[in-house]
């Protein structure tokens, strides 16, 4: 239970160090409220470096959860993700555990762009009619909802690539260069059509 948790703990401090950067960044002071095109930039790009943790952790889910279904008998092959990640280094190297990478880039690009500006958004709003404005005044409630707008708006966004992401990190054998994914989204539409 322990590895999973520090091992998202730490693509969270990423994503939300890298989003905040990024918003500073395009605004030039952490104090200018951005628009919400400077929000989904910063988002997206905050996507992107996240992706140099969140892909690993993700493989390592992907691979853990799916071994049950895939295993004789039943059973785990690998007891946690740290004997997964050794085999898979073992196995194919440094490719092991960046197996999908640029799929996880292309999936958390537009999934935080519309996470960051959809929760913005909702936020706004909520600010605009209940409080004059002022976000800071809101309370819990309204922040809550603006969260869940992210959330949809996240998935909304990236469960296409999502779902081309996961078929990648259970394939045989990563992957070489980026034009995998194309052709990973080829077989998906090949064999179950726009419902894949």
């Amino acid at each position: 239970m322990a590895s999973p948790l520090v091992g998202i703990a730490a693509v969270n401090s990423l994503l939300f160090w890298a989003y905040s950067y990024g918003r500073t960044l395009l605004t030039g002071s952490a104090d200018v409220t951005p628009t919400l095109g400077q929000v989904a930039v910063a988002g997206a790009g905050a996507g992107i470096v996240n992706s140099v943790l969140a892909s690993p952790v993700e493989l390592l889910k992907v691979r853990l959860q799916v071994q049950y279904s895939t295993a004789t008998g039943g059973g785990a092959v690998f007891r946690g993700p740290i004997p997964l990640a050794r085999h898979l280094v073992q196995q194919f190297g440094v490719r092991g555990i960046a197996w999908g990478f640029w799929a996880t880039v292309a999936r958390e690009i537009p999934a935080y762009a519309a996470f960051y500006s959809g929760f913005e958004f909702a936020k706004r709003s909520f600010a605009n009619a209940l409080t004059d404005g002022d976000a800071s005044k809101l309370s819990p409630l309204p922040l809550m909802l603006s969260g869940s707008v992210g959330g949809v708006s996240y998935w909304f966004a990236s469960y296409p690539l999502d779902v081309i992401k996961s078929r990648v990190q259970n394939s045989k054998a990563p992957p070489r260069g980026i034009g995998y994914i194309a052709a990973t989204a080829s077989d998906i539409m090949a064999e179950q059509g726009i419902k894949g």
